[in-house]
């Protein structure tokens, strides 16, 4: 299931989750991240129980963006602990996803 996080519910549902996290920064108005968006979806049915999914608009949450110094999106960032565990920078295969998360897993 495909979870939707804001500045006012990042740390609840992102950092203090017990299991790994997935976080898509994206924006509406951006090409690329409409192109993963798909592959993001595909995934949190896939790994369900296993990984947390979700999608983190930089726009309406301006100051995640800014705590994670995400300057380019798409940018998808593995959490596990609590911690930045891994990161991916642009549109990508859904390979790459799955071999991070698997690596995190």
């Amino acid at each position: 299931m495909l979870l939707e996080v804001n500045d006012a519910n990042f740390d609840e549902v992102v950092i203090k989750s017990v299991k790994p996290v997935i976080v898509d920064f994206w924006a509406e108005w951006c090409g690329p991240c409409r192109m993963i968006s798909p592959i993001i979806e595909e995934i949190s049915y896939e790994f369900e129980g296993k990984v947390v999914v979700v999608k983190c608009d930089v726009d309406s949450s301006p100051s995640v963006a800014t705590k994670y110094n995400i300057r380019n999106i798409p940018t998808v960032l593995f959490f596990k602990d609590g911690k930045i565990a891994d990161k991916q920078v642009g549109a990508v295969p859904k390979n790459n996803f799955v071999a991070k998360l698997n690596a995190l897993i």
